[in-house]
């Protein structure tokens, strides 16, 4: 990275965290993957039981990683032995102390987008986990919330679908067919425009490109 990108994406990263402090979010800059997981590790009370959702974002940053290997209480449906064992550990994930997130976009004045098969990330997100902590790489911003929803749907959604590869067109073709198929990822949308409580969502933002 050059130093003119470095000095845009600090820029652009302050801008946004006063755009998200504005509707009530907990904001951080962070200008890499190692800052923005000592980050995530400060916010994260001890007596606190941890969740996640599926996310590319928080591996990269080795946050999971340091969680599984740490004296965390966590919730891991991916230690799960049966396809039943991994829904109850989702269900059980919703009431956590503390969820790990990402966002499939952010507007530049402070919108978060997210786009769920399952629903069960943009649930958390929103409701029951008490403290919510969303790492964002700057490659996720997008000027307007009309702007983040087309990334969402056109970018993250046809990208993250070649991890899984449901019977969808844009697994397909890689390009999104505005479909109905049952395996459609893209069935629950979520705009987060307000944090309430204030504060519970705390987001960092990265200057590094993270996840999809």
């Amino acid at each position: 990275m050059t130093e003119a990108e470095r000095t845009r994406n600090e820029k652009l990263g302050q801008k946004i965290v006063k755009a998200l402090e504005r509707r009530h979010f907990e904001a951080y800059y962070c200008t890499s993957k190692e800052e923005a997981k000592k980050k995530a590790l400060e916010l994260i009370p001890e007596d606190h039981v941890i969740s996640w959702g599926g996310s590319e974002t928080l591996s990269q940053i080795g946050l999971l990683q340091e969680l599984r290997r740490g004296e965390y209480k966590v919730i891991d449906r991916d230690r799960a032995k049966t396809p039943e064992e991994r829904t109850r550990l989702m269900r059980e994930a919703l009431l956590a102390d503390t969820y790990l997130g990402s966002g499939n976009a952010v507007s530049e004045d402070g919108q978060i987008v997210n786009i769920d098969g399952n629903g069960n990330r943009v649930a958390a997100m929103t409701y029951g986990p008490t403290n919510v902590i969303l790492v964002i790489g700057l490659n996720k911003v997008a000027a307007t919330a009309e702007d983040a929803l087309r990334r969402a749907r056109h970018l993250a959604a046809p990208t993250n679908a070649q991890r899984f590869l449901p019977d969808t067109p844009c697994a397909k073709t890689g390009s999104c067919g505005d479909c109905v198929a049952k395996d459609c990822i893209c069935a629950y949308i979520s705009i987060i425009r307000l944090c309430r409580p204030a504060g519970k969502i705390k987001v960092i933002l990265v200057g590094e490109p993270l996840g999809f």
